[in-house]
């Protein structure tokens, strides 16, 4: 089945007026790598604050951007007034950043109809449509149903067979820098370097100005990594720019949405690689 993916702010501005239409707005203040987005209080106009950090979240997690449990986030998407039947549409200050692991936490809780839109806030602004102060509250509670797709999330001990018996390709977002293990992570109790048997594909790679690279380039890139399988788990350093990644690859080749969500932290912590 083709998922949905990504809506340009041309499409997204000829749609404000859908009854049925959510906008999810997922902005950061700032990257684990410490970068932070402009973010000046103004989103656009209806959207809602999707809290990924702290409301979204898995707060008995000793990982960070952990997925909550399938009932907690359900109740939570309710309180947002999103509906079975709503079209969602997510994004982030950052331009491409943070949207696609709630485009990914959506698919995984069984919403398909969840789009990222291309180039995110910047490009909305950059277009010349207006730009509002603060979120809608004032909504009904939404009727949203969770149908969690286990398979789609991968565990550590997932991964560590899959070091020893390989049945996937692991796709690791980080830098190559940190993949190689020469640039530090930004935990700095952790070292940086790289899962066995993973295939390196920087999150960068697959942006372009803030919006994802067309459809060809993005094939060339995973073709070049010999990553058109139909066996793909994605990484980062904690679950988050993996799922960028994850979305280059739907849009390039439907590659699939599973994802090791612990990631590179978990691995580090639990395989005490640390300083």
């Amino acid at each position: 089945m083709q998922r949905f993916t990504l809506i340009e702010v041309k499409e997204l501005s000829a749609m404000l007026d859908d009854p049925d239409l959510v906008l999810l707005d997922c902005s950061l203040k700032k990257t684990a790598s410490g970068k932070e987005f402009d973010l000046n209080g103004k989103t656009i106009s209806g959207a809602r604050f999707f809290d990924l950090e702290n409301t979204f979240s898995d707060a008995e997690s000793d990982f960070p951007n952990t997925l909550p449990q399938t009932q907690d986030f359900e109740r939570k998407a309710r309180a947002l007034g999103i509906n079975t039947d709503s079209k969602l549409v997510v994004f982030d200050a950052g331009g491409i950043y943070s949207s696609p692991r709630v485009w990914w936490m959506f698919q995984v809780m069984g919403h398909k109809h969840i789009r990222v839109l291309n180039g995110g806030l910047r490009a909305w602004n950059e277009a010349g449509f207006p730009l509002a102060e603060g979120f809608k509250s004032d909504f009904k509670a939404g009727n949203f149903k969770a149908a969690f797709d286990a398979g789609s999330v991968k565990s550590f001990e997932d991964i560590e067979l899959n070091t020893d018996a390989p049945k996937f390709t692991l796709v690791d977002a980080r830098s190559s820098g940190r993949f190689q293990g020469i640039d530090p992570e930004p935990r700095p109790h952790l070292q940086s370097g790289s899962i066995p048997q993973s295939v390196n594909l920087p999150f960068q790679d697959v942006l372009e100005g803030g919006k994802f690279k067309p459809k060809t380039e993005l094939y060339k890139l995973f073709e070049e990594r010999s990553l058109l399988t139909d066996k793909l788990v994605y990484s980062c350093g904690s679950g988050l720019t993996a799922c960028i990644i994850m979305l280059a690859g739907e849009i390039a080749a439907q590659k699939g949405i599973q994802l090791y969500d612990g990631s590179w932290t978990e691995w580090a912590e639990l395989k005490k690689l640390k300083k």
